[in-house]
């Protein structure tokens, strides 16, 4: 398991090791006929699900390839976690997830444990 957080630290464990910064990138286009549903729903306004759609599964292999690249690292969490975004010649999408790869270990002052329970090494 891999411990991400968009702050610079995690309560209850401390960084023992920084391996060094990390990301994982996903660009993407919708199809042909995403974008023609997708202009038309813009007309009339509102949310445009696949859009929306699209671009929560990109974010979320943005972070599993984030995850991976941190895993070859020898890291078991990422902390200051980002995801930064752009458009490609106004048909694609870049999404990245980013941050530092780092090794941590329970806090004992704290009394955290891992996650799966006392004594569980954070795989």
């Amino acid at each position: 398991m891999m411990l991400i957080a968009t702050t610079p630290y995690i309560a209850g464990w401390r960084v023992v090791e920084t391996k060094g910064q990390v990301f994982g990138l996903v660009v993407r286009s919708r199809g042909i006929g995403g974008n023609l549903m997708a202009g038309l729903r813009s007309i009339g306004g509102g949310e445009i699900h696949e859009y929306t759609s699209l671009l929560e599964d990109t974010r979320r292999q943005a972070i599993d390839r984030m995850v991976q690249n941190a895993t070859l690292m020898g890291a078991n969490a990422v902390v200051s976690m980002r995801f930064d975004s752009s458009e490609i010649a106004s048909t694609m999408s870049e999404i990245v997830a980013y941050g530092t790869a780092v090794v941590v270990a329970p806090d004992p002052a704290s009394g955290a444990t891992p996650p799966g329970g006392v004594n569980q090494p954070v795989e």
